[in-house]
């Protein structure tokens, strides 16, 4: 049987991979869209455009533009100011949805409860909103998978020990760590050590079909920007929490642990803080994915480009 997801998503270049194998594996209730990586606008766009290129119907629900409480900077250096790597694609000629994707996230969960799994791929303001709007939402959701955080400290935001997603809108992630009794957590740090070789990587894209050709226009830039970084591969950190919400038996490694989120510090803003040791004597509310079976992933990541 086919997984059923709900993503909320950023797209964004990784966001992109990650949905592209949603559709190839699995039946997908909707994409709803929040700001992040770069503005609504954008990421809005490029979901359409996503969509019609893959010949899905898929709903797409904008939602959130800006983080609940402080501005932040997006990522388009790394992705492009579009989102999509600059490349100048013509736009989708389908239209969003009206529904606010908060709204959209409570209305499927209470129309299918218990089945859908949640791939939280952005920011967490809209199930922050969600969850302010349905309190209830996590006895309604079958599993939340969180791509986020970073377990020990490696993050990739001028606030060093956080995240993007999680440092773009530390409230909205305060928000949904504190409601959700157990979340599958994909942080940054698991995506460094599941990248892909470029060359293998490049290989895939030639060998693939009208997405691969898609996602290797798109993906210039930010492929160029790891090789810049001096980073082993190419690091799709959507693609692999994508990974562990199609097929949860690819994690050969997990840590249940309580994670807090930082909402003040100077220096830790965003931070995702590990109760390694259980000092806290706080339930844990997070299973952090350590390590993964890395030829399954990408072999997970081929298929879905055609290769």
């Amino acid at each position: 049987m086919r997984p059923e997801l709900l993503i909320d998503t950023d797209p964004g270049i990784d966001d992109a991979l990650a949905i592209l194998m949603a559709h190839a594996n699995a039946d997908v209730a909707g994409l709803t869209i929040a700001g992040g990586n770069v503005g609504l606008g954008h990421t809005t766009r490029n979901a359409l455009k996503l969509v019609e290129t893959i010949g899905a119907e898929t709903p797409v629900f904008p939602g959130s533009a800006s983080p609940l409480v402080v501005a932040a900077p997006d990522a388009g250096f790394v992705h492009g100011a579009d989102g999509f790597g600059d490349t100048g694609y013509i736009n989708a000629s389908r239209m969003p949805e009206e529904e606010h994707a908060a709204n959209a996230i409570v209305r499927l969960a209470r129309e299918r409860p218990g089945e859908l799994t949640l791939v939280a791929l952005a920011p967490l303001t809209n199930l922050a909103l969600a969850l302010k709007l349905d309190p209830t939402l996590p006895s309604r959701v079958a599993r939340l998978v969180v791509m986020g955080g970073a377990a020990t400290g490696r993050g990739n935001t001028h606030h060093v020990p956080a995240e993007f997603n999680i440092g773009f809108d530390p409230e909205a992630a305060h928000v949904v760590f504190s409601a959700w009794p157990m979340l599958d957590l994909v942080d940054w740090e698991a995506c460094l050590r599941h990248t892909f070789d470029f060359e293998w990587f490049e290989a895939t894209l030639a060998k693939g079909d009208a997405r691969a050709r898609f996602h290797d226009a798109i993906s210039r830039k930010t492929r160029a920007f790891n090789r810049v970084r001096g980073r082993p591969g190419v690091v799709a950190a959507d693609a692999l929490a994508m990974a562990v919400a199609l097929d949860p038996a690819i994690v050969t490694k997990a840590e249940a642990r309580h994670v807090g989120i930082e909402t003040d510090g100077t220096l830790t803003r965003g931070a995702t803080v590990v109760d390694w040791e259980g000092r806290l004597g706080t339930a844990p509310n997070a299973r952090i994915v350590m390590a993964v079976d890395q030829a399954r992933f990408e072999a997970l990541v081929a298929a879905s480009l055609g290769a």
